[in-house]
């Protein structure tokens, strides 16, 4: 025998089913727009550099021309902004191409106006004796053992840029071999790494002897990430 109450739940119960019918599905999430066509894979270099994945680098983080914020440098000029993670080459009195940076402990060590003194492709990386102290694995790439030779794995990636202040080599690198994913952020060693594909593009758009202007910075970075 069908109960009042009976009879309410069971009407209820339908309307409740009703309505969870009614509900239009959740679309499904957009996919991440795709990376620029210059981020595909190389391989026209003595190692090959692999494509940047879509949607795992910001775009704002992306190669592209902006406005200069720089407008008293002139063409040719390298600012470095460690905070804001962002590299500007200045093209023109108005132009600036902007790359996405990450930044190592060293890139927080110093600051101040530098030449770059030279360029190398596929550089050589050499292991520093405080670090071969700290990581013994390392000794076999130590200065004095030649260090490593350029090519995948090397933590200097497809390119580099070397800093020098009133004739010294200030040990600040701008570099190539940085993870996409951990682009935009501090990270645990280096100094200034960029995509090879960043790095390979501003290598061939500066001259050496160029202005390199490294702004101090004002935070407190929180390394994310072994690197």
């Amino acid at each position: 025998m069908l109960t009042r109450r009976a009879f309410m739940a069971a009407a209820s119960a339908a309307s409740l089913s009703a309505c969870a019918a009614a509900k239009p599905p959740e679309a499904a999430p957009a996919p991440p727009p795709p990376m620029p066509a210059h981020y595909g894979a190389i391989y026209t270099e003595p190692h090959p550099v692999p494509a940047i994945p879509d949607g795992v680098v910001a775009e704002n983080l992306w190669r592209q021309e902006v406005a200069n914020p720089f407008p008293f440098e002139s063409a040719g000029t390298i600012i470095v902004d460690p905070d804001a993670a962002f590299l500007h080459l200045v093209t023109a009195p108005g132009r600036a191409l902007r790359y996405g940076v990450s930044v190592g402990a060293a890139g927080y060590g110093w600051n101040g106006t530098a030449r770059m003194q030279f360029r190398r492709k596929w550089p050589i990386w050499k292991a520093p004796d405080e670090m071969v102290a700290r990581r013994p694995e390392f000794a076999p790439y130590s200065v004095a053992n030649g260090g490593m030779p350029g090519g995948p794995g090397n933590p200097l990636g497809a390119r580099a840029l070397y800093l020098f202040q009133d004739g010294k080599d200030t040990l600040y690198r701008i570099h190539g071999a940085c993870e996409p994913k951990y682009l935009g952020k501090a990270v645990s060693s280096g100094c200034i790494r960029m995509l090879d594909q960043d790095v390979i593009d501003l290598h061939d758009r500066v001259q050496d002897g160029c202005k390199v202007v490294v702004l101090a910075s004002i935070g407190h970075a929180q390394f994310e990430a072994p690197y």
